[in-house]
């Protein structure tokens, strides 16, 4: 089947990665030689490079990859190093600007680029990846995107991070989004690896520093570790870079320091058409799905080491793709894949046997991105999102409404899609607030995305987004009202409808979708690390009344 774009297969790193690279705290002033940089001959450090509108680039760096966005700062200022950020900040700051972030600019919403935005800092040159010996940690730059972090982390120790699936999303955001992938099941979320991060922030006195925050309670900045991992971008400050430890990782060997994938792989991709599944088969199908993540997604299960990925494309996309990964260490892995595939098609008429190609991991991390069953590669398009959480699954009743609109013959566009992948596993081992990520109980992701061309098909396909998404949750007012099914959407993938009553009829405010329990936290946070509210967005954490 065509594929969908890079942004379609658990990349999870959106509103972060474009919206991106934001987040706060307040203390000591980085050195030109803690971030790496050095001065030019004489000990003067090198000027951000000042793009404006009678540049050549202007108008490539004035859009992310959602081609909905367009902004039209005073300038993007291209920044290499903390002291760099640190000068555009504070420059900002004193004149009043609004300044805007962008790490790999991934964001479905208008975070970075719009109109308000009047000076685009512009991370992605300052994408340099490194062992640091005094942490025992990698230190990556807010900049690094995830094929180059995932390449240089494996090749050079031996090591990865359980990030998304697109290669250009920027580390910046989607760790501090959560960061979501096919390795989530077996180690975690990317947020869950956050030793500590370096931010550059501005105080009551719109005076700029840098800070860093640490995973140890002790730490003078512990809660603004706490609210970075998984609170989002754009509330805080400017992340320059993270250092990635695991929790648990011991001595100071750099390849225990993170986890090791899986040596080889098994991937799979079974085709689907439409014509050859009934929506009684349809429903079947997913329930046997969801039953299966059901019982094998405790943090200590043997059967962590698969992941799959079910993408329903629209009618004019012909059918559906059941993706699957498997750790190719696993005891029989070719065995348990078949055996999954025989229990999640049983009595859908489904007869295509699951079989795995046999891949070195990395090998695999490069092929799905550009793979026909997920991806397109198409950086011209416009785009829009919608997910949910689920703890159980959906209904029977919801299952068959996502069919009909998927069947819809009132609307055509093989770019739009469901997409709900396997969660669970060593996500769930921390509690809802041990860090603003407040999803540790999940089963399911799933999300609804439209991708088009023209500005005039805008209407089109935003319309079908909102009818399906809200007659799925139609008992719920039009949103994943979090309770013993559902547990609200993922703040990576923002939706720009999330706070539109006009849309959200639940009763329950878009933060508490997103992190639940968690925001009356994230707002004190707020108040101690940018109490002028001089890093905001449509979505970003309010100060508290």
């Amino acid at each position: 089947m065509a594929g969908i774009n890079r942004r379609s297969v658990i990349k999870g790193g959106v509103g972060a990665a474009g919206g991106a690279a934001l987040a706060g705290a307040a203390a000591s002033r980085a050195t030109a030689a803690e971030s790496g940089f050095r001065p030019l001959e004489g000990g003067t450090l090198p000027s951000p490079v000042s793009v404006t509108a009678d540049d050549a680039r202007y108008e490539e760096l004035v859009r992310g990859i959602n081609q909905r966005w367009v902004a039209q700062p005073e300038a993007v200022r291209l920044v290499s190093s903390t002291e760099q950020v640190l000068q555009v900040v504070q420059e900002a700051a004193s004149a009043g600007k609004r300044v805007s972030v962008r790490s790999g600019g991934h964001c479905f919403a208008d975070f970075v680029y719009n109109a308000q935005t009047q000076v685009v800092i512009d991370l992605s040159t300052m994408n340099r990846i490194s062992y640091d010996a005094s942490r025992r940690a990698f230190c990556i730059e807010a900049g690094a995107q995830l094929g180059q972090i995932y390449e240089t982390l494996y090749r050079d120790f031996g090591v990865t991070l359980p990030g998304g699936v697109c290669p250009s999303v920027g580390i910046g955001g989607h760790a501090t989004g959560g960061g979501f992938g096919l390795l989530t099941r077996q180690h975690g979320l990317v947020a869950d690896y956050i030793s500590a991060v370096e931010v550059v922030v501005v105080d009551s006195r719109r005076r700029a520093r840098t800070v860093v925050a640490c995973r140890n309670a002790s730490d003078t900045n512990h809660d603004l570790w706490w609210a970075i991992s998984g609170g989002g971008g754009g509330s805080f400050g400017v992340i320059t870079r993270y250092w990635f430890r695991s929790p648990d990782a011991a001595g100071s060997d750099p390849a225990a320091q993170l986890p090791a994938p899986p040596k080889s792989v098994l991937l799979s991709s079974v085709a689907v058409p439409w014509a050859t599944l009934s929506e009684d088969q349809f429903v079947r199908l997913l329930n046997n799905y969801t039953d299966w993540y059901r019982n094998n997604s405790e943090p200590g299960s043997d059967a962590l080491g698969l992941s799959g990925i079910i993408l329903a494309r629209q009618r004019a996309g012909g059918g559906m793709a059941l993706v699957t990964q498997v750790d190719g260490g696993l005891p029989d892995a070719a065995g348990f894949l078949a055996d999954y595939g025989a229990e999640i098609t049983a009595g859908t008429g489904i007869t295509t046997p699951f079989a795995g190609r046999p891949l070195a991991w990395l090998t695999a991390s490069k092929l799905l991105p550009i793979s026909a069953a997920t991806s397109m590669m198409d950086p011209s398009l416009r785009s829009a999102i919608k997910t949910v959480w689920t703890k159980t699954g959906f209904t029977d009743d919801q299952l068959a409404t996502i069919y009909q609109q998927l069947l819809r013959t009132d609307y055509s566009n093989a770019n739009s899609f469901a997409q709900i992948a396997g969660a669970g596993g060593r996500m769930n081992e921390l509690s809802r607030t041990a860090t603003a990520t407040a999803h540790r109980d999940e089963v399911l992701f799933a999300e609804f995305e439209a991708q088009w061309t023209s500005p005039a098909e805008d209407e089109a396909n935003l319309t079908w987004l909102r009818e399906l998404y809200a007659a799925v949750f139609a008992d719920t007012g039009g949103y994943p009202v979090p309770g013993d099914r559902f547990d609200g959407c993922y703040v990576n993938n923002p939706d720009t409808d999330i706070a539109d009553p006009a849309y959200n009829t639940s009763g329950v405010p878009w933060y508490t979708l997103y992190w639940g329990e968690n925001y009356p936290r994230l707002q004190q946070v707020k108040k101690a690390y940018d109490p002028t509210d001089f890093f905001r967005h449509a979505q970003s954490v309010r100060l508290p009344s």
